[in-house]
């Protein structure tokens, strides 16, 4: 099937004198991981609740799985919101039995399934113990599970991996991208720049409730490009003097050169071959994501735009 999972047709939602969401379209293909990123307070919870039918958009159209999100299409998602929320005093395995019974799924069935998930994540021998008794990156982990475990076709991960140590964040990434190589459809929102372009082919960035930018990231990343050569090669640099470049930047083993055109670059190559210098290196580099967002909204925003994996929050 070819039609797309997600579909937002001109959406605006507003509380009060706020507008949280601004004629907003979206469309998500399915089998693809697309990114929706903007600061805290730029519109993404908001669009992602709308996609669920929480909440109504004032104008516009949400389509999910083909049609408006009723009960029948959104028991089809696994949908783990950015508000974390489990029964504390519930035993781990009998909740995700619940959480698979609300979905429809055989008792029998959920239990097994739940096992074979708490064993993978490394919470087999807690399957009997109150959720309380977890840590709190225990308990996000179950509450993955609840989200994975009826087999959806499009996964919405709200700040998934908030409040994880680095060896579960890789964990739960490489599940993410097995569900996406089974044909899943998943949404990933995120402030952790470094992650998104790592696991996402499709970005949407929201800066002040308005999209700025939507696309394959790749070839948002090759159309963004900033005409920096990094060039490596043995021996001095005098040549580079020769050709005009009085002051380039050294960056570890590479130097930096800004390029202004395609032509530039070829005289750089025609003559680092004319000098005779053994090149290790000849890239033009690609922004990276973070550098996009700040060239497109980060102006625009009210807070600091998105962080670094690992920065300040």
């Amino acid at each position: 099937m070819t039609d797309p999972v997600v579909r937002l047709s001109g959406v605006t939602k507003s509380f009060g004198a706020h507008t949280a969401v601004s004629e907003f379209d979206l469309t998500i293909p399915r089998g693809t991981i697309l990114g929706l990123l903007g600061p805290n307070g730029s519109g993404k919870t908001t669009t992602i609740r709308m996609m669920m039918a929480i909440l109504l958009p004032d104008r516009g159209t949400v389509e999910l799985l083909g049609g408006f999100p009723d009960f029948s299409r959104r028991a089809r998602v696994g949908y783990l919101p950015e508000e974390r929320g489990v029964y504390v005093k519930m035993k781990v395995l009998d909740q995700l039995v619940f959480l698979g019974e609300l979905r429809g799924m055989a008792r029998p069935v959920v239990r097994r399934r739940a096992m074979e998930w708490l064993e993978r994540l490394g919470l087999g021998e807690w399957a009997s113990k109150k959720v309380q008794e977890l840590s709190k990156g225990m308990q996000q982990k179950v509450q993955f599970i609840g989200t994975v475990l009826h087999d959806p076709d499009l996964l919405i991960l709200d700040e998934p991996f908030s409040g994880l140590d680095p060896i579960n964040q890789d964990v739960l990434e490489s599940i993410v991208r097995e569900q996406r190589e089974q044909g899943k459809t998943i949404l990933f929102s995120t402030h952790l720049m470094e992650q998104a372009e790592r696991m996402c082919e499709r970005v949407c960035l929201i800066s002040k409730s308005r999209k700025v930018l939507d696309g394959n990231l790749k070839k948002l990343k090759r159309r963004e490009r900033s005409g920096v050569v990094a060039i490596e090669f043995e021996g001095d640099d005098r040549w580079l003097l020769r050709m005009g470049f009085t002051d380039p930047e050294r960056v570890g083993d590479a130097y930096h050169l800004a390029v202004s055109d395609t032509a530039t670059q070829d005289r750089l190559l025609a003559g680092a071959v004319a000098e005779g210098v053994s090149l290790r290196r000849f890239e033009v580099l690609e922004p990276s994501l973070h550098e996009i967002f700040v060239r497109h909204a980060g102006e625009q925003s009210d807070e600091p735009p998105l962080r670094a994996a690992g920065g300040a929050r």
